[in-house]
């Protein structure tokens, strides 16, 4: 039903400009007043925006893409205790494979009256999914933060980590090392992590290698153990002699294909992860990998999504977080015998 301002305005007996501050939270509206504006919705069968509806439970959404990869649960530790700090209880909906979809979460949500919701790598990160599902709640008014994956087609406030500056990290790391064959093992090309990790590995191996055509460097797999083993064996029977990947779940896989084919992690193949997860460090070898700044990341979404909430809506665009390159035993100077030669 297509909301008219009149007829809220004729039921509640106040000026149009006075509904409209309502119905877009400006304050300078009395209590009676906005409350009569809010009787009139509902005598006249509107639906309220949501950031209008009651909350008494003071609950946000959080929706995660799984809880298989630690870095998924370690954003969820620290907004929901960013939350809890608030005076806010996050709502965890986790996906699986065949199970509820986010589109389903988003709706029970919804139904719940969520005050707002935070999104970690969800739909939003494929950039062929629809994003008429965002729109419509940027409509409702619902309060929303997405992480990672930002699309410029979605007005909403988006926090993300620089893809493009980590793989300039481990490309340089490696080169300076002697490596001048590296692979990118990596999801699927549709996700935009997947295509801003690509697009920082091509101009690092362009800036530091002089290597200016990678189509037989990058494996687009699955961001998963078997995804990033399958994508090693490839890139090793390519000749690479040392190995980005694109989580350290893929790098964990990575490592194992090194190992199928009687090589060792890194006295003849370096493996560099992505995210530095509580595992990394307790690997055979220890993990040299980006680490996502996780706690920045989660707290600038909760300070974002409290503020508008508050009123105070954050602006439609990206903010960057830096990552870092932590370098631990997994990645070693080249063999003489296996370097490729400088191009």
């Amino acid at each position: 039903m297509t909301m008219r301002l009149a007829d809220i305005a004729a039921q509640a007996g106040v000026s149009e400009a006075t509904v409209s501050r309502v119905l877009n939270g400006r304050p300078g509206v009395a209590a009676e007043t906005r409350q009569a504006v809010l009787t009139a919705l509902d005598v006249l069968g509107y639906e309220r925006p949501v950031k209008l509806r009651q909350n008494h439970n003071g609950l946000i959404g959080l929706i995660l893409p799984e809880l298989s990869n630690p870095i998924f649960p370690a954003f969820a530790q620290v907004i929901e205790s960013a939350l809890v700090l608030s005076g806010y209880t996050a709502v965890l909906c986790t996906q699986t494979p065949g199970g509820v979809t986010e589109d389903d979460y988003t709706a029970l949500l919804l139904e719940r009256g969520v005050a707002g919701i935070v999104f970690v790598n969800g739909l939003h990160a494929d950039s062929r999914s629809d994003r008429a599902r965002y729109v419509r709640l940027t409509e409702l008014g619902l309060p929303m933060v997405l992480i990672n994956g930002y699309r410029p087609d979605i007005p909403a406030h988006f926090i993300s980590n620089d893809d493009v500056a980590a793989l300039d990290m481990a490309v340089n790391h490696l080169v300076s090392l002697g490596h001048r064959r590296i692979g990118l093992a990596v999801g699927q090309e549709r996700f935009v992590p997947t295509i801003r990790k690509t697009q920082g590995f091509e101009r690092a191996m362009a800036a530091y290698a002089d290597v200016t055509d990678v189509s037989e460097l990058v494996v687009n797999t699955l961001y998963t153990v078997e995804g990033g083993q399958s994508a090693a064996q490839q890139l090793l029977e390519r000749g690479c002699t040392a190995i980005c990947c694109g989580s350290d779940i893929m790098a964990l896989g990575a490592i194992r294909g090194v190992r199928n084919l009687g090589l060792r992690v890194p006295e003849d193949v370096s493996v560099v992860g992505f995210d530095d997860t509580p595992m990394t460090a307790y690997l055979d070898p220890p993990l040299t990998t980006i680490r996502q700044p996780v706690r920045d990341m989660a707290l600038a979404a909760v300070a974002s999504l409290l503020d508008e909430i508050r009123g105070l809506p954050a602006p439609r665009a990206e903010l960057l977080h830096r990552p870092e390159l932590v370098v631990r035993r997994s990645t070693a100077p080249v063999h003489a015998t296996t370097a490729a030669p400088t191009r």
